[in-house]
């Protein structure tokens, strides 16, 4: 069970969580995917690394180095190709990787050795949030129950990806937690190349061997 000092936390965590993801879904719906995507990127990576250093000092010069060459990573593999006129989407982008940014440091106060309680209760905040949003909106919530077990397989997915940061963060360091974390399109990348047969432009592949740099600096740094 979690703390009672961790529940505000959570609900702080699972809110704007859930304003972090509506407005990243909004915003890569109706503005430029080329903008919001990696606004919404270095945001979510840079917000807890700025927290994590200010509260814990500066780590490393290996590690600084680390999470420089993955910031950039995160630019360069968020980059979509993107025609489309229209708004840039600069503000919702803001929006959306200071709620996920915030997120992060949210989880980041939960209690040592307390992980699936406290993400249980993140995720009703986040359930509630996103309900009073359809019902203020009057938003349309249904979809085809045929894709019910994909839905299903990410929200577990999701679910793991958060406990594994709240883990990492009660282990180590938040600022090296977040930038790690912050490389998932990588993962993305790799996957929409191998199953949907994507083409890999150029600068993801340099994003690519970036984030291997930064790892390697990284794990070297923390030895």
């Amino acid at each position: 069970m979690p703390l009672a000092s961790d529940v505000p936390w959570c609900i702080v965590g699972g809110v704007v969580g859930g304003i972090g993801i509506v407005a990243l879904y909004h915003g890569l719906a109706t503005a430029r995917m080329g903008v919001v995507a990696p606004i919404t990127g270095v945001l979510a990576a840079a917000i807890p690394v700025v927290y994590g250093v200010l509260l814990e000092g500066l780590p490393s010069p290996l590690i600084v180095a680390g999470i420089a060459v993955a910031i950039v990573a995160v630019v360069l593999v968020s980059r979509v190709a993107d025609d489309r006129s229209g708004p840039s989407g600069i503000g919702i982008a803001l929006l959306a990787g200071g709620a996920i940014g915030t997120f992060g440091i949210a989880i980041s106060h939960i209690s040592e050795g307390h992980t699936f309680g406290p993400l249980t209760i993140i995720r009703a905040a986040e359930a509630a949030f996103v309900l009073i949003v359809i019902l203020v909106g009057r938003r349309s919530w249904r979809f085809d129950p045929r894709w019910l077990p994909a839905m299903a397989g990410v929200g577990v997915l999701d679910m793991a990806g958060n406990a594994a940061f709240i883990l990492a963060v009660q282990t180590g360091a938040l600022a090296i937690a977040a930038v790690l974390s912050s490389l998932y399109p990588v993962t993305t990348v790799i996957l929409a190349t191998v199953f949907l047969r994507e083409r890999v432009a150029p600068s993801h592949v340099v994003g690519i061997v970036l984030a291997v740099v930064a790892i390697v600096l990284i794990a070297s740094g923390s030895a």
